[in-house]
């Protein structure tokens, strides 16, 4: 693909329109190459920024400038090194990132014998583990043609159970003594909105998907308080690491609130988390008591949003789809919940005064949940919300103007298309796949699309985002064209959907997302011009520094 570059005449620089504060300042950053959006979404040069002891920009503009309105500030010198806006992750899962750099990560292994060594490995390692536990197998980067078996990890450990989820979270791989422990017998039925399994004969064979795994997961021991606090420490860790500055984090409970609040508190969250609560059963009971929680810690926590559930994933064929999968004839997916069921959950949400995220990715996920926000914005009075859907992977093409005029968000991941590509289409057909990771349709109609990852699902590194959501290409540069290329955003939509959209996605665009007076001092330092280098390298940005709320959380 060519690379394409942002126009200099595309750019404004700051200090020429005087956009500039005038209060007090205690740091300023100057000699930077300096990128931001302003209110209007144009893209804007700057070399200094001020902040004061707060974590708030007080200036933006030319070095000159600025450090005449900050005499008496501390100098950071970037030495032309590029500075951004801090970039934000609009769904990802903060401890599913903390349980797979704690636990066995399969997520690099290219071949079931390589999986299973690893396995094997880490078992030998662990010898004191009552379980082994892990996540990241894609059975698709196997080219395995089928699901791996009980029977295959029995070889290598049978002396204890093994738990091992599916890259995407809506599968898991048990071995025989995890499946006896859970009680899963031949007699034992599919759960609704979930799948055993089976082999000719009827008899499990390991993997459990979607509501399935519910049978494995209530017989786990249950997570410590130590233990989560090692996730979290892992995972902030990684986040600033990544030169994210907040993360919506998709589905939570009682105790990852708790311990968010905890750190929040004694000043050891280094990364803004906009959590969603998982579902409106005792935890949302419980967490809704007061209602939203829009700002805790200065803007360092919120939980004002629920994550709610519609269908399972494409790559172990749970997405609900309106006609069969194009590979497996006999099957339409999983949809959850029936309609009125899903319908009273999203209205006990709403009606709450919170926003409701769907997870839905197929094309009968997505018109289930719009066709609920269609009966139920107006009865609820909650169009204010700005309600999303997460995901929006495999929509109609009727359905996809239905998020414009609803005003609901598509909540969307760049690096889904990138990895599907070697079996998106094989699960959906050519025609399907029009209206798949249709970014450049919904961009056009009008949609603010929020960007994130779904880590541990992808990587965190939201500059992989950014290369396929701007090339449509893997690492490797394939394809050449891109895949389905005319669906590719520009370098600044893309950027922006990382930063000002995904911001206003967390209701959060008047504190977050730029770089302007007023808002909070979160931005980083990379090693390369994003805006003038081949959009084919984005993918190798390194982050050299991060910083939160004016303080630096990570350098390289």
């Amino acid at each position: 693909m060519r690379a394409r570059q942002i126009p200099l005449s595309s750019l404004i620089v700051l200090a020429g329109l005087g956009v500039l504060g005038s209060a007090h300042a205690d740091t300023v950053i100057t000699n930077a190459n300096g990128y931001t959006l302003n209110a209007k979404g144009e893209l804007v040069q700057f070399s200094a920024l001020a902040f004061d002891d707060k974590g708030r920009i007080t200036a933006v503009g030319s070095n000159a400038d600025v450090t005449a309105k900050a005499r008496n500030a501390r100098q950071v010198d970037m030495q032309g090194r590029t500075v951004l806006p801090g970039l934000i992750d609009a769904h990802g899962h903060v401890f599913g990132l903390g349980q797979q750099l704690t636990q066995l990560d399969l997520s690099g292994t290219t071949s079931l014998d390589g999986a299973i060594q690893a396995i094997a490995g880490y078992a030998r390692a662990n010898a004191n583990h009552a379980w082994i536990r892990g996540r990241g197998w894609n059975q698709e980067n196997w080219k395995l043609g089928r699901f791996p078996t009980a029977a295959e990890l029995d070889a290598v450990v049978s002396d204890r159970p093994v738990w091992l989820e599916r890259v995407d979270g809506h599968a898991g791989w048990a071995n025989s003594r995890t499946l006896a422990l859970a009680g899963i017998t031949k007699t034992t039925p599919d759960p609704a909105g979930g799948k055993i399994q089976r082999d000719a004969n009827g008899n499990a064979t390991g993997v459990l998907i979607d509501a399935a795994q519910e049978l494995v997961t209530k017989v786990l021991p249950a997570q410590t308080e130590a233990e989560g606090r090692a996730m979290l420490d892992k995972s902030l860790q990684e986040i600033a690491r990544m030169g994210l500055t907040s993360v919506h984090d998709a589905g939570i409970g009682v105790a990852e609130d708790r311990l968010y609040r905890d750190y929040a508190d004694n000043k050891k969250l280094t990364t803004r988390v906009y959590a969603m609560i998982g579902g409106t059963g005792e935890d949302f009971d419980q967490l809704a008591k007061n209602g939203p929680l829009k700002d805790y810690a200065d803007g360092m926590y919120a939980l004002r949003s629920v994550k709610l559930y519609s269908d399972g994933a494409l790559g172990s064929r749970g997405a609900a789809l309106l006609k069969p999968y194009s590979d497996e004839p006999h099957s339409h997916g999983l949809l959850f919940f029936k309609q009125a069921q899903m319908d009273a959950m999203m209205t006990k949400a709403m009606r709450k005064g919170y926003q409701v995220n769907v997870h839905a990715i197929g094309d009968a996920g997505n018109k289930q949940i719009l066709d609920i926000y269609k009966k139920e914005l107006a009865a609820t009075r909650s169009a204010g919300q700005r309600h999303r859907i997460e995901h929006a992977q495999v929509v109609t093409l009727d359905d996809i103007p239905r998020f414009k005029s609803l005003g609901i968000i598509p909540s969307m991941q760049p690096t889904h298309a990138t990895s599907d590509k070697n079996m998106a289409e094989t699960r959906v057909g050519p025609e399907r796949i029009k209206g798949a990771y249709a970014w450049r349709s919904f961009l056009h109609q009008g949609s603010r699309i929020a960007c994130g990852s779904d880590f541990p699902v992808e990587s965190p590194n939201p500059f992989f985002g950014i290369h396929a959501a701007v090339t449509r290409m893997d690492h490797a540069g394939q394809p050449v064209a891109g895949w389905y290329p005319n669906q590719a955003m520009s370098l600044k939509e893309a950027f922006r959907c990382f930063t000002l959209d995904a911001a206003y996605a967390g209701h959060q665009e008047n504190s977050l997302g730029s770089l302007e007076p007023g808002k909070h001092a979160d931005f980083i330092v990379i090693d390369r011009d994003l805006f003038r280098m081949p959009t084919y390298d984005i993918f190798k940005t390194g982050v050299l520094e991060t910083w939160v709320g004016g303080k630096q959380v990570f350098k390289k």
